[in-house]
């Protein structure tokens, strides 16, 4: 429990002078969630306008409100800022004690590899005998402890960050691993947390919807490095480090962002981190991890060439910035068997392979398919859709890009929204005609994700490869504005039961089926 006029400790110039000492219990910034004493914080953007929720809000017990528009005449009072999400972040922190600064922040984003990467550095410091927590957009990891953090895949809002954060100090934890998602940097969901190192793992086409531009997307995954200049002096040390990939085309932009130091991964000679002697293998791959004299040996358990860069940014994260020694690394590394729905089997005997990857990018889409042509000497058969008002532009780049690697594209739903399905695969054919696909032979539309992964087993033969993307380890998917229950990889366990005739779970329902 704080006071109100604590709260904006750290924002002086946005607390009146004579703000009330009233205790605050709790912070919500949906009105439906407010419980008696806590403080609501009306927000602005998207469909939604909070402002228009305080009576609500303060009939379920609100005793202060803050916001951004002009308002009277309530009986609480009522705090107005100029931004009312930067002015939540930092309420956030402050009623949690500014939790980051008991800890060593790592902080992830980039457009592929997020998830990945903050596991890989996660298995490292556990392996190093560190008490480490990690936050991604799948879940939250405090100890023993496995929290959901939600059906979709964004960094979850300050207040629950903040309490997550929280929880590890109490619990003893001494590092956090944290993916940032754009949207939750833009957004200033992050902000208030005291970074110490920065990882960006790449920076390709995506999120151009909301974005507006490239530029404009780089600039926002860019705020995560220039959060490490505002970190706070730490008793532990101040390591202010990024870690970029030399090789992807962000490079040029993050190079030139002041840091307190910066580590450089990729296969130009003059990385500070490279890979060599890269071998692939049935059971993953194996490489060293050289900088300078020094060399790691890595046994990654994780399929695809693109992992060896993923394995790169964990190793700049951990061995060069925080000094983990070599044999915690490799140790790390090794121990890391999988990513739910990042290139997931799903075996129930069947004669080919069935795996659900979260491949929803051009760039994801293209490395997953590399990855998975050497796999086989049979067919490759994608199965994937592009998501309603999103990028419009990436519906026909994915469909060129499957249209060029694989064998058989099944195009499908994939959280259309409000937009019509059908346009959608219809902007998806077009992708793949003109790279020379033809309908009903190397591409399909099928509206029914259930049933397009059904297609796509009874069309794999021995020896071929059936990858279902997009969703990996997401829980929903949204019609209209309702989210139904899905699982890629319920809906895959679920077709292959079927195909071979034995007992198994049921096809999910999606209202396509109707």
């Amino acid at each position: 429990m704080k006071k109100l006029s604590e709260l904006f400790i750290d924002l002086p110039d946005e607390c009146p002078k004579d703000c009330p000492d009233i205790p605050i219990t709790g912070i919500s910034l949906d009105s439906r969630q407010v419980k008696p004493g806590h403080l609501f914080v009306a927000l602005t953007g998207g469909n939604v306008d909070g402002h228009q929720f305080v009576g609500d809000a303060i009939r379920r017990g609100a005793v202060a409100v803050v916001g951004s528009r002009p308002m009277k005449g309530y009986a609480v009072p009522y705090l107005q800022v100029e931004n009312a999400r930067h002015s939540l972040a930092w309420i956030c922190s402050a009623f949690n004690d500014h939790p980051s600064r008991s800890l060593v922040v790592i902080g992830v984003t980039g457009t592929d590899g997020k998830t990945t990467t903050c596991n890989l550095i996660h298995r490292i410091l556990l392996a190093a005998g560190i008490e480490a927590g990690m936050i991604s957009t799948v879940n939250a990891v405090i100890g023993k402890e496995v929290m959901d953090t939600g059906f979709h895949v964004t960094t979850p809002e300050a207040p629950n960050i903040q309490d997550y954060l929280a929880k590890m100090v109490k619990a003893g934890m001494t590092h956090v691993v944290l993916e940032t998602t754009s949207h939750g940097l833009y957004q200033e969901r992050v902000t208030g947390i005291e970074v110490d190192v920065a990882v960006v793992t790449n920076v390709t086409h995506e999120h151009l919807d909301y974005h507006g531009s490239y530029d404009a997307y780089l600039k926002a995954k860019g705020i995560l490095l220039q959060m490490l200049l505002e970190t706070c002096e730490k008793p532990f040390g101040n390591p202010r480090t990024a870690v970029i990939n030399q090789d992807d085309q962000s490079y040029q932009y993050l190079s030139g962002i002041k840091v307190g130091s910066r580590i450089v991964y990729g296969s130009q000679p003059n990385a500070d981190l490279s890979a060599e002697d890269i071998r692939f293998t049935p059971t993953g791959m194996d490489f060293y991890a050289r900088s300078g004299k020094s060399r790691v040996a890595v046994h990654c358990q994780l399929a695809g060439a693109f992992n060896v860069a993923n394995c790169m940014a964990a190793i700049g994260a951990t061995h060069l910035a925080l000094g983990i020694p070599s044999d915690a690394v490799s140790k790390g590394i090794a121990g890391l068997h999988g990513i739910p729905g990042r290139m997931e089997r799903i075996d129930l005997g069947q004669p080919f392979t069935a795996i659900v990857d979260f491949a929803h990018t051009p760039n994801a889409l293209r490395v997953a398919l590399e990855a998975l042509r050497p796999m086989t000497q049979g067919r490759l058969i994608a199965v994937y859709g592009s998501a309603g008002l999103r990028d419009q532009q990436k519906r026909r780049m994915m469909a060129e890009t499957s249209a060029n690697l694989a064998d058989i594209s099944i195009f499908t739903a994939e959280d259309p929204r409000t937009e019509s399905l059908d346009d959608i695969l219809s902007e998806m054919a077009k992708g793949a005609v003109s790279q020379g696909g033809v309908e009903d032979r190397t591409f399909f539309r099928v509206p029914d994700r259930g049933e397009a992964i059904r297609q796509a087993v009874r069309m794999a033969k021995k020896g071929d490869i059936v990858v279902a993307c997009g969703k990996g380890h997401e829980q929903s998917m949204c019609f209209g504005e309702t989210e139904y229950p899905w699982d890629d990889r319920t809906a895959l366990r679920a077709a292959l039961s079927e195909l071979m005739g034995i007992e198994g779970i049921k096809m999910p329902y999606l209202p396509t089926q109707d």
